[in-house]
């Protein structure tokens, strides 16, 4: 979805999207990402949508474990992630995304109430090592609904997704390069991964930003 009907579906205007992007600053080092080299911020949250009234209940803060048949890097690990803050839980733009998420969602599966999660992340590559969106490679998350909101890039080249089928044939492959852009797959019928980034000016550091967020019926 291209920017424009992305804002469209949300309700949201120029100053929802600023404030929202000024959250990525205050993410904090992925130390699971940093064992296989990649420079990688972020934080987690968990909620519950309510398919019948639209609902999202804000859930405890626990652990994030992706299943069997998923992720091959984390398969069964208890990864223990920063909360998302509370100023990015009240802002209009999360709540708005996860509603739309899910009337998308109820297209997939007929779900009375679905998990939501959603992590912000910030990948940096410097001149001296590439940043790796998804250092584990190909991989599914192991949800019905896998999505991702470009956010920002600053002084990056590279970070192309690709999404593939069950046997491994390329069905998309797209640069996210415009704040706003946001990537839906069926993740029951799909892999994905995203390629390497590197600074366009090897002087300087340079991110990229994204929102994940994936839906599951409970």
């Amino acid at each position: 979805m291209d920017p424009a009907d992305v804002a469209r579906c949300l309700g949201t205007g120029v100053q929802e999207w600023r404030r929202l992007a000024a959250h990525w600053d205050a993410l904090v080092v992925d130390p699971y990402a940093a064992e296989t080299g990649t420079r990688r911020l972020r934080r987690y949250g968990h909620f519950l949508l309510s398919s019948a009234t639209g609902a999202i209940e804000t859930m405890p803060h626990d652990v994030f474990v992706q299943p069997q048949d998923s992720n091959p890097l984390y398969v069964d690990v208890d990864r223990r992630f920063e909360p998302l803050t509370e100023e990015f839980r009240a802002g209009p733009v999360p709540a708005a995304l996860i509603r739309m998420l899910g009337r998308v969602a109820a297209g997939l599966d007929d779900a009375g109430e679905w998990t939501v999660k959603m992590h912000p992340f910030r990948v940096v590559a410097r001149a001296d090592g590439e940043g790796r969106p998804t250092p584990e490679g190909r991989h599914k998350d192991g949800v019905t609904l896998v999505t991702s909101l470009l956010v920002g890039r600053e002084n990056v080249t590279g970070g192309r997704s690709t999404v593939y089928d069950a046997d491994g044939a390329e069905l998309v492959s797209v640069t996210l390069d415009q704040p706003g852009t946001l990537l839906l797959s069926d993740d029951r019928a799909t892999w994905h991964s995203v390629s390497p980034i590197r600074p366009l000016d090897p002087a300087r550091p340079g991110h990229r930003d994204v929102l994940v967020t994936t839906l599951a019926a409970r």
